[in-house]
């Protein structure tokens, strides 16, 4: 009889495939199953041929060829799918065996299903996995949390296959993160930051180049440049490398050039959005990004608006003939501009995504460790980064961490790039070039270090017209006035 395998993965689209390629070449032995069982077939006779795989063509052979206690990873479509697959390997497990889901799963329904499947004597796990295929492959970030049981027993695979960072690149993106569905928020969180930085980086894109004239072999250059800076990522790298692609098609120019402007969406950008809601946390630049891929989806009424509505024109616009000509006329100063104004923006929407895991960690009872979340990032996932060193750093020396504006470093980063981020902006506007993210984040900022906003005026007209109560500056407690006898009597 074979040895029993260390590992079970259902599931087998290009990242369940990858990843088990990857827990295969760490020394594992793995078990295969799809519901379509081709791709078992092909997998067997392909890039798994001589490999340490068992290809199973049914669940009860899957968990038959398994060590105990058993770990089956499930890599299927989030929702209903599921769940009808956990009612399908319930007859086979055994107390103590271990259900792991590594979709794109809700964190809601990994708070149910954690119950759940605990009720009947099992471990639940909801992983978080970012990298895309290559990362998958190679080494992914992984973000588990669930039942806390689990842990000891799938640690070793988990920290083995995910991408590893540090000086000796032996520290792993991988650590517990918390109960129940804590693992899968923050991947949510981690996919509408990527949401946030990939706007960022698209009005950056668009004033370099609109603004600017830069030519794709410019705009080549300074990424390449600003990718050996502060803002070095894997998205300020692929972006560099994507305007050096040529046509693929036969055509002449650039590949970028020929792509429709549409973006999509697999919602996790707005569930992040929409919780932030429920939790009453102001993460706009989440909400401004998703709104910008809804903006550019509406292509046809875009095309038909050009060709009615009207924007400024350098020589319509007086205000543009002083500093901001200038700046946008010295091209290695606008870049700069552009720059801090991309940093800056940066350094907000990174501090809204951790005030909202504080929030939902203190709302779900979840105990996160804000320093490790950032180190889960640091390899291996999309908003991989250098400037999460800083961070995580940020959050070790200072676990109750208000907000990353507060750190010296950030501090100091934002002061010295506020004149830039500002210049960009009253260019992009006065130009009539849209840069929603750069003033959504420049509006937190210059609201988050205001002591006193117009908001007593909002509570007043509250209280006028549905005496709502307010509060005062002057005495404590709460108060209600009577508008209409207060106000000055109309002639």
């Amino acid at each position: 009889m074979n040895d029993p395998c260390d590992f079970g993965l259902i599931g087998l689209a290009v990242m369940g495939e990858n990843l088990a390629l990857n827990v295969e070449s760490r020394g594992y032995r793995v078990a295969v199953f799809n519901r379509t069982t081709e791709k078992v077939d092909e997998l067997m006779a392909g890039r798994a041929k001589g490999k340490n795989f068992v290809g199973c063509h049914s669940i009860a052979e899957m968990m038959k060829n398994l060590k105990r206690p058993r770990f089956v990873m499930m890599l299927v479509k989030a929702g209903q799918a599921v769940d009808d697959l956990i009612e399908q390997l319930l007859p086979y497990c055994e107390p103590g065996d271990i259900l792991i889901d590594g979709g794109n799963t809700h964190f809601a329904d990994t708070e149910r299903r954690t119950k759940y499947v605990e009720s009947k004597g099992l471990l639940f796990v909801g992983s978080g996995v970012s990298g895309g295929e290559e990362g998958a492959l190679k080494g992914p970030s992984l973000m588990p949390g669930g039942s806390k049981a689990a842990w000891e027993t799938i640690k070793p695979i988990f920290q083995s296959i995910a991408a590893k960072v540090g000086p000796k690149e032996d520290v792993p993106c991988c650590e517990w993160v918390g109960p129940r569905g804590s693992g899968h928020y923050v991947k949510m969180v981690h996919n509408g930051i990527e949401y946030g930085d990939m706007q960022l980086i698209c009005e950056a894109y668009y004033l370099l180049k609109e603004a600017g004239g830069l030519t794709n072999e410019e705009l080549y250059d300074v990424f390449a440049e600003w990718n050996k800076s502060e803002l070095q990522s894997y998205l300020i790298e692929i972006t560099r490398d994507i305007f050096s692609a040529k046509d693929d098609q036969g055509g002449e120019g650039y590949l970028v050039d020929k792509i429709v402007d549409m973006a999509g969406a697999k919602g996790t950008g707005k569930w992040m959005s929409q919780l932030a809601l429920d939790l009453g946390v102001p993460s706009t630049l989440v909400t401004t990004a998703v709104y910008a891929r809804s903006l550019s989806s509406i292509k046809e009424a875009r095309v038909r608006a050009s060709k009615i509505l009207k924007g400024p024109s350098a020589g319509q616009n007086a205000a543009f003939e002083g500093p901001v000509k200038q700046l946008v006329s010295d091209k290695k100063a606008f870049v700069e501009a552009v720059k801090q104004a991309l940093y800056a923006s940066k350094i907000c929407s990174y501090a809204q995504g951790f005030v909202q895991l504080q929030e939902a960690s203190k709302e779900y009872d979840w105990d996160l460790n804000y320093g490790d979340c950032a180190l889960l990032w640091r390899g291996g996932c999309i908003i991989r980064a250098q400037f999460l060193d800083r961070i995580k750093e940020a959050f070790n020396e200072q676990p109750d961490l208000e907000n990353l504006l507060l750190v010296p470093y950030f501090q100091q980063a934002i002061e010295k790039a506020q004149s830039g981020w500002r210049a960009a902006i009253m260019a992009a506007t006065q130009l009539g070039i849209p840069a929603p993210a750069f003033t959504t984040a420049l509006a937190y900022y210059d609201s988050y270090r205001l002591a006193r906003l117009p908001a007593n005026l909002l509570q007043a007209q509250r209280d006028y017209f549905g005496a709502h109560t307010y509060q005062r500056t002057d005495k404590p407690g709460t108060f209600h006035s009577e508008w209409l006898d207060l106000r000055k009597k109309p002639t």
